[in-house]
């Protein structure tokens, strides 16, 4: 069977990019089978308790008042997050094209994270949990928006940033699911966090492949995403004031930061103090990078000791 106009799609690289690509294409499928055989497909209208839904007056405002701002918030941040998953393809496909074991991935991704806001919506909309007026307002500004990651110039940036940014979100939404007392969002929260780990996976050992493989070009990238790294929500209407409610409730923050995503994953399973044969300017940038980690380190410390004298 010919391919299709979108399989012909092909994005202009630099030669490092497409050799990366080609490189790593025998590692993406064995991921990406390991993936399959892992993951286990779930129905978003199966974990919605749509018996205690009802009817929405025109211009209805409602929303739990039991639940506190934080974690409204953090329902708001995660579900536009994944609202925004058009520029993320996008993204993606901008990078690494829609051919080959490449393209497949992008879209078994693409089709595994469009349920996620179909079922946290769901969910949010027959327990009330939010003012869905006011969320319906905040999807339209960020849709119109379009979030893409400034720092996402090549291949190697990409995928560092995507290892970084599906690990926050899990824990992003795992912490978000524990504060919660409905067993239905719970689950769900638990459901799609369990996705989301998943895609990082796929990602972590992706980039644990590609320095091997490439180690300057992995290593400078690596630095530039720890030190730019922003948060998916970043954009979003009223981001600054969710995010200091979600920071100052630990549901992520720099200590969650710091602890769950530098130190067990850049410094233990990139094992980026080890990389070998690394050009001059990559050894310089794994000098900043391990310093940016120290601060950050130190940053989190200071958090946590003006939470402990509040307390």
């Amino acid at each position: 069977m010919p391919p299709t106009a979108l399989e012909r799609q092909t994005p202009e690289l630099p030669d490092i990019d497409l050799r990366l690509l080609d490189d790593l294409a025998e590692t993406a499928g064995t991921l990406m089978d390991r993936h399959l055989e892992r993951s286990k497909d779930w129905y978003p209208h199966e974990h919605v308790p749509w018996s205690v839904g009802q009817d929405f007056e025109p211009g209805e405002v409602v929303g739990d008042p039991l639940l506190s701002e934080a974690v409204r918030s953090s329902l708001i941040v995660n579900l536009l997050t994944e609202d925004n998953l058009p520029y993320y393809t996008l993204a993606l496909t901008q990078k690494v094209g829609m051919n080959d074991v490449w393209g497949a991935w992008t879209r078994r991704w693409t089709a595994e994270e469009g349920r996620h806001s179909i079922a946290m919506r769901d969910w949010m909309t027959v327990t009330r949990q939010v003012d869905l007026r006011a969320l319906e307002d905040a999807r339209m500004a960020q849709v119109e928006h379009g979030f893409l990651p400034a720092t996402i110039g090549s291949v190697a940036d990409l995928f560092v940033y995507l290892a970084l940014q599906e690990l926050a979100t899990r824990i992003a939404h795992r912490n978000t699911g524990a504060l919660l007392t409905d067993p239905a969002g719970i689950d769900v929260m638990s459901r799609v966090a369990t996705d989301e780990n998943h895609h990082f996976l796929f990602y972590r050992d992706l980039v644990a492949a590609a320095l091997e493989q490439h180690p300057s070009v992995m290593m400078a990238a690596i630095e530039r995403q720890v030190r730019t790294f922003e948060m998916p929500g970043t954009g979003m209407p009223a981001f600054k004031e969710h995010a200091r409610r979600i920071a100052e409730a630990g549901i992520y923050d720099i200590p969650t930061h710091h602890e769950k995503i530098l130190m067990p994953v850049v410094m233990r399973d990139w094992s980026v103090a080890a990389v070998e044969n690394l050009s001059g300017a990559a050894e310089l940038a794994r000098e900043r990078l391990v310093a940016a980690i120290a601060k950050f380190g130190r940053i989190a410390e200071r958090v946590r000791q003006r939470r402990s004298e509040r307390t």
